[in-house]
Formats: C-alpha cells, structure tokens, sequence
C-alpha cells in the first residue's frame, strides 16, 4: 500500500509541475496572441520571455527558443514574424508530453 501512496505521490508532483509549466506557458501565449492588439510591445516582449522560461524549465527546447525569438521579433517591430514564430511555439508546445496518470492507483 505504501508503495501505491509513493507512486501516486510521484504522478501528482509531476502533473503538479507540468500545470505550472506547460499549461500556464500555453494559457499566457494564448492570452497574448489574443489581446496582442491592447498590450504594448514591451509587455509582449517580456511575458514571451517568461514563457520561454517555463518551457525551458520543463526541458522543451525547441518552444523556448521560439518564444525567444518572438519576444525578439516584437520589439523589433516585425508582427508578421513575430506571429509565425508565436504560432510555431504554440504548434510545439501541444505536442509536448504529458504526464499520464493511471487509472488503477489505490490510496487507503
């Protein structure tokens, strides 16, 4: 039983971090890509560098440096580039991992 309680323990840590990773890295790009139009370009450039932050925090490379250079790209003044690059983070942010949780845990 105790190792039951110690394997449930370990998913829910892990989906712990992957909410305050990976969804919270989705939900603010989608929160600014959304609201683009109302937020200046500073506040752009440094909520895309956080969320490059949390992505390279959960090991996902490749959406970190997107996010990166879109931060970039917006105070560079190029909105088209910095939209591609913002939807090509967001592309490779959904096809991350997720923790999968089994149905059969026991907790007493």
């Amino acid at each position: 039983m105790e190792i039951s309680r110690k394997n449930l323990r370990k998913e829910v840590l892990e989906r712990i971090k992957f909410v305050k990773t990976c969804v919270m890295a989705r939900e603010l790009c989608l929160l600014v890509r959304t609201n683009r139009a109302v937020l200046e370009p500073k506040d752009v450039q440094e909520i895309c560098q956080y969320i490059s932050g949390l992505c390279k925090e959960e090991g996902c490379g490749e959406p970190s440096e997107l996010c990166a250079k879109a931060a970039k790209a917006v105070g560079s003044k190029e909105e088209e580039k910095y939209l591609d690059l913002c939807a090509q983070s967001c592309v490779k942010c959904g096809e991350a991992r997720r923790p999968q949780s089994k149905k059969d845990a026991y907790v007493a």
